[in-house]
């Protein structure tokens, strides 16, 4: 079993006029988590203009205690409470940083990655800095850092990240042109593939 935090993304499009019972629905779940050992957190990420699909975050400290919760009889119960509120609904789970970036087969290259992070953690760092610097410059280092880390990650793993890579979704997905390939032949000629 993974050691590591686990994420469950839940993808559901919620039906017409059910959009009050959904938030309802979903707080109510989040309730429920969290007296499971091991929660970590969940959110909702709203969908673009014109889509109806609402991504639901559960996160866990491992597969472990995200296992004891998913089959859990007051998960299964609330999922039962909530079954008339969504049409075709989809999941799936992963691990560590791959979280934030979907599926393994439309993840980006990982300098997209950093770079998707980097601009989530940059204005959030520089609003922090500019807001609390001088307050935290008056606390011994370790101090400071562990301050600032309690505040800036749940921050980043639960809202600017995620909001990050929803913007930069379009820009992420983007696959590079394929470019020919050079096949040297038996006979030293080249040729295009």
């Amino acid at each position: 079993m993974s050691t590591e935090p686990v994420t469950l993304l839940v993808a559901r499009r919620v039906r017409n006029g059910r959009y009050h019972d959904f938030l309802a629905w979903l707080h109510e779940g989040e309730q429920l988590a969290t007296d499971f050992p091991g929660y970590l957190g969940s959110g909702v990420l709203a969908p673009p203009a014109g889509d109806d699909e609402y991504q639901m975050i559960f996160r866990f400290s491992d597969e472990q205690t995200l296992a004891a919760w998913e089959h859990s009889a007051s998960r299964r119960a609330w999922l039962e409470r909530g079954q008339d509120l969504f049409a075709h609904p989809h999941e799936h789970r992963v691990s560590g940083i791959d979280g934030w970036f979907g599926p393994a087969d439309w993840r980006p290259p990982r300098w997209k990655q950093s770079v998707a992070i980097w601009l989530a953690f940059f204005p959030v760092s520089l609003t922090f800095n500019a807001l609390l610097g001088e307050s935290l410059d008056r606390l011994p280092l370790l101090a400071a850092v562990l301050v600032s880390t309690l505040v800036l990650t749940p921050l980043m793993s639960y809202l600017f990240i995620p909001l990050s890579t929803r913007l930069l979704a379009p820009w992420l997905a983007r696959q590079p042109s394929a470019r020919p390939r050079v096949d040297r032949t038996a006979a030293g000629r080249s040729s295009l593939r």
